[in-house]
């Protein structure tokens, strides 16, 4: 009988491969005339944005783009990077979307790397493409350059976009014009398929490419939709589940302004995805005092954004705030859709005790983990180690099975053999008054080997006159918050070197500690 069960055929009545691209279909037939891209004055429906993805992949696949081709773009939040999305997978592309901050000569690389056949690119951000595509061109004898499609932008002035059709590029909804609104796309025959290409931070080498497959994108796409209506609105960037999620539940797309602007209010009140940060308690504590209700997830490049969601409790209803700041700062539990997420000791693998207490590297996996780094091996091959995929991040497990991060592995400063998170310092440090941002590193230390060493922003409006008596104040509020082996030795102020993604880049500030020389003479 198992035999005869384990016989019955897949058929085109009961099988197909799962696929995020149905969503749009869907939106379109059940919600045609609802509102699903607001950009400025321009508002499209699910069904003219349904037409206006199958007119790009029609247009790409009459390029010859379609399974192994790559295409990037370059722009901020309009929605042809929203159409993107749906339109390059439809050809049967694989979309590389790239940070409008980066600068040209990471873009060069990023562009070679993934070896793009088409760049779309904005208007606003048409020079910075060129000086990339020139950088490329230098360092790249067999370089074959991609075909320009420029996006039009009326925040920008008219001679900048007649300069780029005048440089061969094509302007983006001509493009759209010579594809077919009733394409016909083909759902991917295997899950496993490519759709999309991400690049690490890259904040301590060059940054890795990340392939994402079907599965990656469809899970957390559905398992977003809870909580979430039609009238739910949202602020669209980076290749994430959400931007597909939103199709499910027809909700609206809200293109956000990537320019820097003062809002007195958000009002009307309504629930909207606003802001992404790195929560620490004195920051939810401070968001909570204004009204803001924060979810924290946890994730990485690698796992298409959250592994863990630190889900409340009603009981933590009744806790002072401080105290529910202090426990919504925690990673939490595992995501929906990840098949397993544990912290463990990286030598052994085994689970560290769930104490609060012991310290171990957070791992995961399951079809919410990336395929794998594109053209590097060596990097798979530790990533993927003993069956999981390794974070690189430390974290203890406390004995309700919350995760909490303490450090980068290779951030844990080894102060007389004893370990210090450097997160944990730098997190008392954020509810000194005077601190606007820091980050903590080693620095070699004559006695200690190691000590910690404060690299400090200070808030607008501080007093910089004396900051020899300021760091010494700082030292003076670690003593009494912190154990004495942990308190930085040396403070340094200045503004903090960060990536386009606006990640702190910690090796920067060790080789400016190393630059510094060992502490002398240290006691504590």
């Amino acid at each position: 009988m198992a035999r005869d069960i384990d016989d019955l055929p897949r058929l085109d009545a009961n099988y197909m491969a799962l696929t995020p691209l149905w969503f749009l279909e869907r939106a379109a037939t059940v919600h045609p005339t609802r509102t699903a891209v607001v950009h400025g004055s321009v508002h499209y429906t699910w069904e003219q944005t349904y037409q206006r993805c199958r007119r790009l992949a029609s247009a790409l696949s009459r390029r010859n783009i379609g399974a192994g081709s790559t295409v990037a773009i370059i722009a901020p939040n309009v929605p042809a990077l929203y159409e993107a999305h749906f339109g390059v997978p439809m050809a049967g592309a694989v979309l590389n979307t790239v940070n409008i901050r980066l600068n040209a000569s990471t873009i060069a690389f990023l562009l070679g790397h993934s070896k793009s056949a088409i760049l779309m690119v904005d208007q606003e951000f048409f020079s910075l493409a060129e000086n990339a595509l020139k950088i490329l061109a230098e360092n790249d004898n067999h370089y074959n350059p991609p075909l320009l499609i420029v996006i039009s932008d009326k925040s920008c002035r008219p001679e900048s976009l007649k300069d780029a059709l005048g440089k061969g590029a094509i302007e983006y909804d001509k493009f759209l014009e010579s594809g077919d609104p009733e394409f016909a796309w083909k759902p991917p025959e295997d899950e496993w398929q490519s759709i999309a290409l991400g690049y690490t931070s890259g904040t301590t080498a060059s940054p890795k490419g990340v392939r994402f497959d079907i599965l990656i994108v469809l899970l957390p796409s559905i398992a977003e939709v809870e909580g979430h209506s039609q009238g739910s609105l949202f602020g669209h960037c980076q290749p994430r589940c959400d931007s597909l999620l939103r199709c499910t539940c027809g909700a609206q797309h809200n293109s956000k302004c990537s320019k820097r602007r003062d809002y007195p209010s958000l009002t009307p009140r309504r629930p909207c995805e606003y802001s992404w940060c790195c929560p620490t308690p004195s920051l939810l504590f401070a968001m909570s005092e204004k009204g803001f209700h924060v979810t924290h997830t946890y994730g990485l490049s690698e796992t298409y954004g959250p592994s863990t969601v630190c889900a409340w409790k009603p009981e933590w209803d009744l806790l002072p705030p401080i105290e529910q700041a202090r426990l919504r700062a925690r990673q939490g539990v595992r995501y929906t859709g990840l098949e397993g997420l544990d912290v463990v000791d990286p030598k052994t693998m085994k689970p560290v005790p769930a104490d609060g207490e012991a310290m171990g590297e957070i791992v995961m996996r399951g079809n919410l983990v990336m395929k794998g780094y594109l053209k590097n091996p060596e990097a798979n091959k530790e990533a993927f180690a003993n069956g999981w995929f390794h974070s690189g991040d430390l974290a203890v497990k406390h004995p309700d099975g919350y995760i909490e991060i303490k450090d980068r592995n290779k951030d844990i400063i080894i102060s007389g053999g004893e370990n210090i998170s450097s997160l944990e310092v730098e997190n008392v440090l954020y509810t000194h008054p005077a601190v606007y941002e820091v980050s903590v590193v080693a620095r070699e230390d004559e006695l200690w080997g190691e000590s910690p060493c404060a690299f400090v922003t200070l808030k607008p409006g501080t007093e910089k006159s004396n900051e020899g008596r300021l760091a010494e104040d700082i030292i003076k509020f670690c003593r009494s918050k912190m154990p004495a082996y942990w308190v930085p030795k040396s403070v340094v102020f200045g503004p903090l070197p960060k990536t386009a993604t606006g990640k702190i880049q910690k090796h920067v500030l060790r080789a400016k500690a190393r630059e510094m020389g060992p502490v002398k003479k240290s006691k504590l």
